[in-house]
């Protein structure tokens, strides 16, 4: 068995990478200084925390499960006490995009995140159709980087991705820089920028007088078939009257430089913001 110490076991992300390791194929030793956190895990899954020296002292891969902002200050804090050859795993390419990992050649950092279960997924169950995050029951991708190392860790370092996320259905290898722009310039600048728009422009509706449970549902509803065609999830185009729509609200709606926020320095500024 590869020995894996998770640090931060009990937080958001980490609870549920517990539950995936808890009956793996990986032994795993968990590390959280929260004490409610900890006990939780312990009450949920059976699962005793030790401190962070014993899981170090034999771990042969060790996953950050913390916080964007903390993973510098964690990172260099274990940084002597792991032997040449850890394979350190971070969860998000912020902070190593920014270079927030220590500069050591004998480890191997890997960068894995999950895309999280599609709007066109199709579970078998009501509970994995409402595992909106994946993680739980529902199938999701995941994307994975080798940042710094062998590339024969590379097997290890997908297949222990594949399990914290499980249920995957897909592995997609992409660079750490190629990861950063998928998050947070595609995910979250324009994605999370534009739905939140789309939302905010539901309740002007429903200041204007529209009954909410009827915007909501109008727009949802268009939302899930623009979807379904413009992601060619069906064939399909829009009518002409729509097109036109999208061609007079466009200059409205979006700044013709938009795209600037995929540059590099664009992409390292706004994640400077969040770590």
């Amino acid at each position: 068995m590869t020995k894996i110490a998770l640090i931060g076991a009990g937080g958001k992300m980490g609870y549920r990478l517990t539950k995936n390791l808890k009956d793996s194929e990986f032994e795993a030793s968990h590390v959280e200084v929260n004490e409610a956190a900890a006990k939780r895990i312990e009450t949920d899954f059976g699962v005793r925390c030790v401190d962070i020296d014993t899981a170090l002292s034999t771990a042969e891969a060790v996953i950050l499960a913390v916080p964007d902002v903390a993973i510098g200050k964690v990172a260099a804090s274990i940084n002597d006490k792991l032997r040449p050859g850890t394979m350190v795993i971070v969860l998000d390419a912020a902070a190593p995009f920014a270079g927030h990992l220590p500069e050591r050649d004998d480890l191997t950092y890997f960068v894995t995140h999950p895309c999280h279960p599609s709007v066109f997924n199709h579970e078998a169950t009501a509970e994995a159709q409402s595992d909106y995050f994946g993680g739980l029951s529902a199938r999701q991708g995941i994307v994975c980087a080798l940042m710094q190392g062998p590339e024969d860790a590379w097997e290890l370092g997908e297949k222990i991705a594949r399990t914290i996320y499980a249920p995957v259905h897909s592995s997609y290898r992409v660079t750490v820089e190629q990861m950063a722009m998928l998050e947070p310039a595609l995910s979250e600048t324009v994605c999370g920028t534009l739905l939140t728009i789309l939302r905010e422009a539901m309740d002007e509706c429903v200041a204007r007088g529209v009954p909410k449970e009827a915007a909501r549902e109008f727009v949802l509803g268009h939302a899930n078939i623009m979807l379904a065609v413009l992601f060619e999830e069906i064939p399909g185009q829009f009518s002409d009257a729509c097109n036109k729509a999208i061609e007079n609200g466009r200059p409205i709606l979006i700044n013709s430089d938009w795209k600037s926020v995929f540059e590099p320095a664009a992409v390292l500024e706004s994640i400077r913001r969040i770590t």
